[in-house]
């Protein structure tokens, strides 16, 4: 047993100063076979602590479900950190925002009543908006949610804390709460307080807040007995002064150090020079400060959980989650991991061995001749239906994925238009495809032909917002759909069953797949389909998936979701696990658009884009 408290300078373990140089490193984002490995780089980096975010939506996809198996067991990943010997620190939000799909809320605390569907809807999206539960603040049902959540989820941290002997020093109360809202002083502490005392009930460790380092957030974002820390990537002196005004006693903490950045479909890879980054943490670990890179691993986004950013504009995040951390997303040591090694063993002993870097991936030719239409898919289990008013993704309980939204069109028609796209749609009329709406585009009109017939969208949710006043914003078609002469009426909605209940692929699909019909891979071809086919490698390695010629959409390799792909980069390959690869193997790519031909490669090594230069 040991204790863990917050001296007039210093964070004292057991009564002595213990400065801590962590990383983050999320469970969530790498593969449970991989988190030793992971966790063991840590440690010989340097790092005497691991942090990590849980994700309330990860856990929960829906009210009344707790998932703490596999990829989803919490409790072993802390229990590996203590095994390296390190120490943990624990941030379970409730809003994490990490670029991850709602910042870690569940969409469904955002449904009529905080529960789930409600029938028709305008699919009005906002905390405030159709009755859902106001979020961030002191509302009795998102209170109440919470306290479901913590139930759940810390009574796992509170055995692992250092108090009872594991390696748990102190848990994070929300998150950036300082840049978020505008609710009155009093309200805001009145919320920090409910946490805190909902946290109490099962934690002894010290908690603590984050806020960007500057005068506003940080006058925001924390209470009264809560120590502050901040989060920040340079002018470490300047920074580290602002957090001491609103933190004028206690030890100094960033406890996120922007080491790299993530990024967004569509935009360039973001990179960070490693000796600007060294010199950065140097000039932190000189002036006495305890720090937590973010990230030390990235990791990824594995299937559908990757979030979004609209500043103005919706631009959704990729699948790579790399950050151009220290430790690359495949687990490979970089220049940066070197460099932060060497500055951090000015301040500390650094173990004497380095991770070696990985063999080149396997390269392979993988030709998919199973082809089925999408259509072929059935429907999640009790979402599908008929609604006389344009329903959301989330009036039907549907959290994230594709829906296919069918109504009738007539020759009048001339062109329709929907009040928002969130976030994409592939339009068809009678089976003949007519064109796309994107979000990001600003596209939310389409002209139709002089046809009676049906209209079908194909609707993919992209990431739900992760930061800002868009949080808690419904997906899916928001009505109303109009054309020149009427409001669109008799839809029906049916959410695609792509996810099994454990996050792998959905026994639907596969049954789907076992009816493919055989084609020939080499010809160009139109989604949206699934395409499979099978290839033999080496048993646990890493491989890299390349789609090029292919437009958007997702793939699986025997089941695990790798993510989307899209033609639009900067990313140009996907992240396969090694435990997940065998000797004999199947790959899933799902097209939505079309590609040049069904033929797929592995690579052997990883292609994040361009960046700036």
């Amino acid at each position: 047993m040991s204790t863990f408290e917050i001296g007039e300078r210093d964070f004292l373990l057991d009564g002595e100063p213990l400065a801590l140089v962590s990383g983050a490193l999320h469970y969530f984002r790498v593969h449970p076979d991989q988190w030793a490995d992971r966790i063991r780089k840590a440690r010989l980096m340097g790092l005497n602590a691991v942090e990590t975010y849980v994700p309330w939506n990860f856990h929960s996809p829906a009210r009344g479900e707790f998932r703490t198996a596999g990829r989803y067991d919490v409790g072993r990943f802390l229990d590996l950190v203590a095994a390296e010997g390190l120490h943990a620190v624990v941030r379970p939000g409730p809003y994490i925002c990490a670029e991850w799909d709602g910042g870690g809320l569940p969409a469904w605390l955002f449904a009529s009543g905080g529960g789930g569907a409600d029938g028709d809807g305008d699919g009005g999206g906002g905390a405030d908006g159709g009755g859902a539960v106001g979020v961030r603040r002191a509302e009795p049902r998102f209170l109440e949610a919470i306290g479901e959540y913590f139930r759940e989820l810390l009574p796992i941290v509170a055995k692992r804390q250092v108090s009872v002997g594991g390696p748990v020093l102190m848990v994070q109360v929300e998150n950036e709460y300082g840049a978020y809202g505008d609710d009155p002083p009093q309200a805001r502490a009145e919320y920090l307080r409910a946490l805190v005392g909902l946290m109490r009930e099962h934690l002894d460790v010290p908690l603590f807040t984050v806020d960007q380092a500057d005068d506003h957030h940080q006058s925001r974002g924390g209470l009264p007995g809560l120590h502050k820390m901040a989060s920040f990537g340079s002018r470490a002196a300047e920074r580290l002064e602002v957090l001491r005004r609103h933190q004028p006693d206690g030890p100094l903490m960033c406890m996120e150090f922007w080491n790299g950045w993530f990024d967004s479909w569509g935009q360039h890879h973001h990179v960070a020079p490693p000796a600007v980054n060294a010199q950065d943490l140097d000039d932190l670990l000189a002036a006495g400060a305890s720090v937590n890179l973010y990230m030390f691993h990235g990791g990824t986004n594995f299937g559908f959980t990757s979030g979004a950013n609209d500043k103005g504009t919706y631009l959704p995040i990729t699948t790579s989650y790399d950050y151009d951390a220290p430790l690359a997303e495949h687990g490979a040591p970089t220049a940066k991991y070197l460099a932060m090694r060497e500055v951090i063993s000015r301040y500390r002993e650094v173990p004497a061995e380095v991770p070696e870097a990985p063999a080149p991936a396997p390269v392979l030719d993988v030709p998919l001749s199973g082809r089925v239409p999408l259509s072929r898919v059935p429907a999640r289990p009790g979402t599908a239906g008929r609604h006389d008013r344009l329903p959301a993704h989330d009036d039907v309980g549907h959290w994230s994925g594709l829906s296919v939204y069918t109504t009738r069109v007539r020759a009048d028609d001339g062109a329709i238009t929907f009040g928002e796209v969130r976030d994409r749609a592939i339009a068809h009329v009678d089976g003949r495809p007519i064109g796309t709406l994107s979000r990001t585009l600003g596209e939310r009109t389409l002209p139709l032909p002089p046809v009676d017939g049906e209209l079908t969208l194909l609707v993919e949710d992209q990431g739900r917002v992760n930061y800002g006043t868009r949080i808690g914003e419904a997906k899916g078609l928001i009505g109303p759909a109009r054309t020149a002469t009427r409001e669109v009426a008799g839809w029906e909605v049916t959410p695609l069953a792509l996810e099994g209940p454990d996050g792998l692929l959905s026994d639907e699909v596969r049954a789907a797949l076992a009816e493919a019909a055989a084609v020939r891979p080499e010809q160009p071809f139109a989604g949206p389909v699934l395409c499979r086919g099978e290839f033999r490698s080496v048993a646990g390695a890493d491989h890299f998936l390349r789609l090029d010629g292919w437009t958007k959409g997702l793939a699986w390799v025997n089941g695990w979701p790798l993510g989307r792909y899209w033609s639009h980069g900067p990313t140009r390959t996907l992240y396969v696990p090694g435990p997940v690869v065998k000797e004999r193997n199947e790959l899933v790519v799902l097209e939505l658009q079309g590609a040049a031909s069904a033929h797929a490669r592995f690579v052997a090594e990883p292609d994040l884009g361009h960046d700036e230069e």
